[in-house]
Parts: structure tokens; C-alpha cells; sequence
């Protein structure tokens, strides 16, 4: 855990469930870093047991999905906008606020006093004692009568905005596009706690064998319904502790996900190109489908996550994945890594490319709730440039008769159809094939958008958000 006003709560007698807890919700704001990563660092370095480690990650995940509902809770009962508020005391109220509300397995007088105990501890990081502010509001919240839910008939934005704790902007956005029934849909998927799925390495296994062994292990899981590939695993535990990890049987990865390289349809042998690879599902996947037989460009832009890449692919048994550091949009800067085929050179047109473009996300909120308080309605437009560049820097090296997939985890058409109608306006040479034909008989029954595209928007089957249109070169 890096050094911040969080830091407090993770040295000696003072470590505990909540003070773990706390010191990731601070971090998460401090530093702008994933809850995910800052939740592995902090266990790296804590010594919780299996019950506080789990109590831990209810807190700091509960906190993060319900937080547009407990500020709503907390408003009432504060002097002063929340926002005025020291961060450590806002995740500190937040966290208490979630227990008293959510988690009726937690003694009222235990979440204050608790609470009052870490306020008390960080008096001098926050230069005074707030053990008695947080003390008179969470006694004051629980005292005060729960307020009825803001009315759907009266105002829509703000109704689901706080039933299902997500910004108003994002409520605003949802309904006007998909109305108040569809949008409500959407704002409560986004808050659903998503479960473990994995996909099966078939390098190695096979998905009866190895869901064979899982349960044997005494692991519950079970196969999934779209995904001819993917397991669905309840209460697992640590990743890396399942049967088969090390060695590289599986990879951690929404069904839905799984579908978009089936759409590409790379065959043994091909050069394909992964524009924006790390950490790797995607470029694994089509090394697993090509039967490692080929080339697969695995481009990123950062080499810390070209790092992970090269680990994911190491733990796979994957030889076919060459990463590359670079920019997506400017070819000719690319570098394949120290110590991986230095001599190798970048051909100059690939088979196939697969464009799994930066986005809003807004498609996989549940997994990373703290990119919901991070996000701005004005940002779609600044996305839609950088997907356009990556998309016409990628046909430039698309050979003719080569097939390019466009996908995102994005729910918003301004990502989604309405880059693939700007990038098709321009470029005459490309024209537009339906997914059908390479995906399950069930994703083609339930995941076909009226263009073609492949899109779990909407899905019944616990799936995140995913979206993928497939366009081919024409033949000179």
C-alpha cells in the first residue's frame, strides 16, 4: 500500500477488518488506482484471518456499490455537504453507514463504536479529533426514521439513481435512451455483486475434466450456459489456491467476454493482431482457439501490463502471443519486449485484428463500482476520437480480405454503432458481416443487435456488457 492519509489504518495493533478496509476506500480516491489491485496489495501485506479477510471485502465492495445510497441516507444527518468532509472521514461515515444499513449480522453499537475508535486513531494524520462528529451522526442516523425512496412518478433520475446507487447522470442517460423500465434494469445489474467465471485453457484440459476436478476438490461450480468453455465458480475463495492454477488450466473471465473471439475467427497459422491486448484474455483466447499455431501481436501501450500479459501467457503455456509495447495508433513506434524474439520483425498487414478498444467500462460497472464515482457524462465524446483513431490506424494494416473485430465493454452506442457508422462513412473499403455465423446457437438467438453485432445488453444470464462488430477488407 503506497503512503497516504490510508496508511494509518494498515501499521501494527491498529490492522483489522475495517481499518483494511478503510485505508483501500481512502486509496481508491487518493490514488485513482482499481479497488481490485489496491485490495490485493493490502492483503499482501496484512495479517487477517479467512473471516476478516472476507468481512474485509464486504466492506470495501459494499461501500464502493452503495455509496450513491448512503450519501443519500447520511445527507439528512450531516451539518456540512459531504464533499467538504476530510476523505478518511467520508469513507469512515460511508463504511459505518453500510453496516448499519446492509449488514444485519453487525451490532449497531459494534459499527459505531468501531467507527468512533478508528475516527479517534487518526486524530493526528487529520489534524484534529473527529471521533465525536462521526459519533453524533451515526447515532443521529440511527435515530432518525428512514425517509420513503424518492418517488419514480415524481423524479425518474434521481429515484434510481438512489435505489440503485449509480450518478445521476448516468440514470439521466439510461432512461432517456432505453426508458424508465429498461434503465432500471440496467441501474440494477450495475450494482449486483457478479459472479467468478473462467475460462477453460483447452491447451490443457478440457471443460468436463477440469470441472470434473473442481469438483472433486470440493470447489462448486458449475458450466455455463452460453459459453461452451466458461465455469461458473460460488464461493471459491483465492484465485490462485483453486486446483489447476499454476498450472494453467484456466483464466479468470466474463462469459460474455468469451464470445468476442469467436467472432474474429482466427485460424492456425495467421498473423492476427490484439491492438489492445493486456493483460491477455482476449489474445490467450485466440492463441487457444489458433491452437497456438501462428502469430498473435499483443500490443499495449504501458509495459507493466505487457509485463502481466507475458505472466498470463507464461501460466497458460501460450508460445504464440508475441507482446509489444506501443501505441495502437502509431505503428511505427512499436517495439517488441526485451527478451521476447528480438530479431522478430512486425509483418506489414495482418490476417486478422482485433480492436478491443478503451472505453467507459460502463459495461462491467459491477466489477469495478469505484469507476462509477469516477466517471463524467463528458467523456464519451474524448472516447470516440481515441476509438476512431485506433480503428483507422488498424485498416491501414488489415490485408485485403482480412477481417477486423470492433469491441468494447461499453453499453453506450456512442462506443459502440455509432463508431462503427463514423469509421464506415469514411472507410468505403470495409463493409460490415453479421457475427452469426461464428457465434453459439444461443448467443445468435439472444445477443444479435439489428446490425449484426454481437451485444449482451440486456442479457438474462448474469453476463457483463459486451459489444463486437465484425467488418471486412475488400479485396483490391
Amino acid at each position: 500500500m503506497s503512503k497516504g492519509s490510508g496508511s494509518v489504518f494498515l501499521s501494527g495493533r491498529l490492522q483489522s477488518a475495517r481499518s483494511v478496509a478503510l485505508a483501500v476506500l481512502i486509496q481508491s480516491v487518493e490514488s485513482g488506482e482499481g479497488v481490485d489491485l489496491l485490495l490485493d496489495r493490502a492483503l499482501d501485506h496484512s495479517s487477517l484471518d479467512k473471516r476478516d479477510r472476507a468481512l474485509m471485502m464486504e466492506l470495501t465492495y459494499g461501500v464502493l456499490r452503495r455509496q450513491g445510497t448512503i450519501d443519500w441516507r447520511l445527507t439528512p444527518v450531516l451539518d456540512k455537504p459531504m464533499r467538504r468532509l476530510p476523505v478518511m472521514v467520508q469513507m469512515l461515515l460511508r463504511m459505518a453507514t453500510y453496516q448499519l444499513l446492509f449488514l444485519d449480522r453487525i451490532p449497531p453499537s459494534a459499527a459505531v463504536n468501531e467507527s468512533v475508535r478508528l475516527a479517534k486513531a487518526a486524530t493526528k494524520t487529520l489534524g484534529r479529533d473527529w471521533s465525536g462528529f462521526v459519533n453524533a451522526v451515526l447515532r443521529s442516523l440511527i435515530r432518525e426514521p428512514v425517509p420513503p425512496w424518492p418517488s419514480v412518478d415524481d423524479d425518474p433520475t434521481a429515484a434510481l439513481a438512489v435505489r440503485y446507487s449509480v450518478p445521476e447522470w448516468l440514470s439521466r442517460r439510461w432512461i432517456d435512451r432505453l426508458g424508465i423500465r429498461a434503465a432500471e434494469a440496467s441501474c440494477e445489474q450495475a450494482g449486483t455483486i457478479p459472479p467468478v467465471t473462467i475460462r477453460v485453457n483447452r491447451l490443457r484440459t478440457t471443460r468436463d475434466e477440469f470441472l470434473g476436478r473442481l469438483i472433486e476438490a470440493g470447489v462448486n461450480a458449475i458450466s455455463t450456459i452460453v459459453s461452451p468453455w466458461g465455469i461458473v465458480l460460488k464461493d471459491c475463495g483465492a484465485i490462485r489456491s483453486l486446483p489447476g492454477f499454476e498450472e494453467g488450466m484456466f483464466y479468470v473471465e466474463d462469459e460474455g467476454a468469451q464470445m468476442i473471439p469467436l467472432v474474429l475467427d482466427p485460424r492456425p497459422g495467421e498473423a492476427v493482431l490484439d491492438a489492445c491486448a493486456a493483460p491477455g484474455g482476449k489474445a490467450t483466447h485466440l492463441a487457444e482457439i489458433m491452437s497456438d499455431n501462428g502469430l498473435i501481436y499483443a500490443v499495449d501501450r504501458h509495459k507493466a501490463r505487457v509485463d502481466l500479459l507475458k505472466a498470463n501467457c507464461r501460466r497458460l503455456g501460450i508460445n504464440s502471443v508475441m507482446p509489444v509495447v506501443g501505441d495502437a495508433r502509431r505503428q511505427c513506434e512499436w517495439s517488441v519486449t526485451e527478451d521476447d524474439r528480438g530479431d522478430a520483425r512486425l509483418p506489414a498487414t495482418f490476417d486478422r485484428i482485433l480492436v478491443d478498444a478503451p472505453c467507459s467500462g460502463l459495461g462491467v460497472l459491477r466489477r469495478h463500482p469505484e469507476s462509477k464515482w469516477r466517471k463524467q457524462d463528458s467523456s464519451f465524446e474524448r472516447h470516440q476520437l481515441l476509438q476512431l483513431e485506433i480503428l483507422r490506424s488498424a485498416a491501414v494494416s488489415l490485408r485485403p480480405g482480412g477481417t477486423l473485430v470492433y469491441s468494447t465493454c461499453s453499453t453506450e452506442p456512442d462506443e459502440n454503432e455509432i463508431v462503427i457508422e463514423k469509421f464506415l462513412s469514411t472507410h468505403g473499403g470495409f463493409r460490415r458481416e453479421s457475427a452469426a455465423p461464428w457465434l453459439p446457437a444461443i448467443a445468435r438467438d439472444h445477443f444479435l443487435t439489428p446490425g449484426g453485432a454481437y451485444s449482451t445488453e440486456g442479457n438474462l444470464y448474469s453476463m457483463d456488457v459486451f459489444f463486437a462488430a465484425r467488418l471486412r477488407k475488400r479485396l483490391a
